[in-house]
């Protein structure tokens, strides 16, 4: 991945959750704002997963858009989760104390939350 790349971001809805698979640099400008801007258009949501795995920067910018975001989603009755930051996003999480503000989950968790409550793991018997 070219670490100066503008954001890239990708959001799927499915039912009540919304993913968002984030790419490049998660820094202050025009791409940050349009980010926002975008989330904020999602209609019916419960849970707001953002995958961040592929974010190569970071900056008070983001985290501050992060907030925004999650402060909206607060506004909707929502979680936000954050999928899989890399060691420098935690890093500048627990920098910042932002590590207690936001829900940090691994893939295996979004998944889960994917699946739902109401749909259980089914196994086959033989």
């Amino acid at each position: 991945m070219n670490r100066y790349m503008e954001l890239q971001y990708q959001v799927e809805c499915l039912q009540d959750v919304a993913v968002v698979n984030c790419s490049g640099r998660m820094v202050r400008g025009a791409a940050l704002d349009e980010f926002r801007r975008r989330i904020e258009k999602i209609e019916r949501v419960r849970v707001l997963v953002l995958d961040v795995s592929e974010v190569g920067q970071l900056d008070a910018g983001g985290l501050g858009t992060l907030l925004l975001v999650r402060r909206w989603a607060t506004q909707k009755n929502a979680k936000v989760k954050l999928v899989n930051p890399p060691p420098f996003f935690r890093r500048m999480l627990e920098a910042t104390h932002l590590n207690s503000v936001f829900e940090i989950s691994s893939l295996k968790d979004a998944i889960a939350i994917l699946r739902g409550r109401e749909c259980p793991q089914r196994f086959a018997v033989a």
